[in-house]
């Protein structure tokens, strides 16, 4: 392929592209390719996360235009471009039984409805790949999987000029991936290092609930980016309404990381080429075609 490369990462909040493939996008910026972050909410009803920004009364206040400058800051970390769809975060319901989700938010939505923002995006920006979110979200959060429901349809009817007449010039994604950088075997592979050296790991808790929680996803892509996990991390520490860089994000040594995982994991799961698995790069049938 002789054009540049394109790649677009649908992502529910400002701060989860950034704890969510960074370090692949900031690998893949290096090598010249087009990357573009859609962000499907702004965040409004986040929680403030940081225990050292708790109780700040203008970040309470002004929480979308915080998180914003937070999501530009890590964007022009990252080298990438970024776009907002405009929708308004769902918050995450606690309690049992559990709340409403409140009117007019994201999750709430007519699906098709709502997909045709990110339609209107990919036919403008016309990525070769997608990455997004699979059917739990992830996690199970409303947003997170509503971002899962508008990125299949969209992945499906970009390239259709009988859907969204309104929204440019057809375009046809050629693959789209799950991002599942947070899956056991990274998470047990860790584990074990941290250990063995004599270290406290931060994920003992994390591999009991792996043990009752059924199925594991299938890993189909290993994207090589160790030596970007310290732009990952800048970024990260960026969104700092949502991230304490004294926290449990942080406590794996970079060094350790690149010797025992150095890779970002993903889940192949549309192509419209042909490719062998397991892959190490996103973009594999697409380069050669």
């Amino acid at each position: 392929m002789t054009e540049q490369l394109r790649l677009m990462a649908v992502h529910a909040h400002p701060d989860d592209e950034s704890s969510k493939g960074a370090a692949t996008m900031a690998k893949y910026v290096s090598e010249g390719v087009d990357v573009l972050v859609a962000t499907c909410t702004g965040g409004e009803r986040g929680s403030i996360l940081n225990p050292k920004l708790q109780g700040d009364a203008y970040i309470e206040e002004h929480i979308h235009e915080v998180r914003a400058k937070e999501m530009a800051e890590a964007r022009d970390i990252l080298g990438v471009k970024q776009e907002w769809l405009g929708f308004v975060d769902s918050g995450l319901p606690e309690g049992d039984p559990l709340p409403p989700l409140p009117e007019g938010c994201f999750a709430l939505q007519d699906v098709e409805e709502a997909t045709g923002a990110l339609v209107k995006l990919i036919r403008e920006f016309k990525p070769h790949v997608i990455t997004t979110y699979d059917e739990n979200g992830g996690y199970p959060h409303p947003d997170h999987i509503m971002t899962h429901k508008i990125s299949m349809l969209a992945f499906e009817t970009a390239g259709d000029p009988t859907r969204y007449p309104e929204a440019g010039e057809p375009w046809q994604p050629l693959k789209l991936y799950y991002n599942q950088g947070f899956n056991r075997q990274r998470t047990l592979a860790l584990h074990e290092a941290l250990l063995a050296r004599g270290m406290e790991s931060p994920y003992g808790e994390w591999l009991e609930r792996w043990l009752t929680a059924g199925r594991e996803r299938t890993l189909t892509t290993f994207v090589p980016c160790g030596d970007f996990f310290e732009i990952r991390d800048k970024a990260l520490i960026a969104h700092a309404t949502q991230i304490d860089p004294d926290g449990g994000w942080f406590r794996v040594p970079l060094d350790l990381q690149r010797e025992v995982w150095p890779t970002e994991e993903y889940e192949l799961a549309k192509s419209r080429v042909g490719t062998s698995l397991p892959e190490d790069d996103l973009f594999a049938g697409i380069r050669n075609n």
